[in-house]
C-alpha cells in the first residue's frame, strides 16, 4: 500500500527484529493516519536530497520498541518518526542538509550511521541533536558535531 509517490506502508513498518522474534508490528488506524503524514515528510527530504532514502526503521510497536531497546517516549511509537539513511550523503552530511532546509520537523538526531528524523503531534521544537554512544549508554549533545 503507498502512502504516498515514494514510500509504502511496508517499508515504514518493516523490521528484521519484528520478523525474527514473531512480533506484530502492524499500525492501528490512528498509527496509519501519521505514517501517511511521516511519509510526506520523507518525500520533503527525498526531494531536498535527489536521491532515494532508506528507512532502517519506522513504526515500532510498544512490543517491538522493547525490543530494540528503543525509549518509552520514541515517536516510532505513534508512527511519527523513521531512521533514515541515503546513499548519496554520509549521515551527518544528510543531517546537516535537513537542518539547514525549510523542512518542518519536531526532532532531527545525527546517530552516526543514520539520521532520526520526527514530526509531533503539536508543534513543532526543531529540536536538533546529535547521540554519543559509550559504554552501551547513549547520551545527546544540542547541535550535530
Amino acid at each position: 500500500m503507498n502512502l504516498t509517490k515514494n514510500f509504502t506502508l511496508g517499508e515504514l513498518v518493516a523490521s528484521q527484529v519484528a520478523t525474527r522474534k514473531g512480533i506484530d508490528n502492524a499500525p492501528a488506524p490512528d498509527v496509519l493516519v501519521n505514517l501517511t503524514r511521516l511519509a510526506a515528510l520523507l518525500e520533503q527530504v527525498r526531494q531536498l536530497v535527489g536521491a532515494p532514502i532508506t528507512i532502517s526503521s519506522g513504526y515500532r510497536s510498544p512490543a517491538l520498541n522493547k525490543a530494540v531497546g528503543g525509549a518509552g517516549s520514541s515517536a516510532h511509537l505513534t508512527g511519527l518518526a523513521a531512521d533514515i539513511s541515503t546513499a548519496k550523503l554520509a549521515p551527518k552530511a544528510l543531517a546537516m542538509l535537513i537542518r539547514q532546509s525549510g523542512i518542518v520537523f519536531d526532532q532531527l538526531i545525527y546517530e552516526g550511521t543514520w539520521v532520526h528524523i520526527a514530526l509531533s503531534a503539536g508543534a513543532p521544537r526543531r529540536q536538533v541533536l546529535t547521540a554519543k554512544f559509550a559504554g552501551g549508554a547513549v547520551s545527546y549533545v544540542a547541535g550535530i558535531v
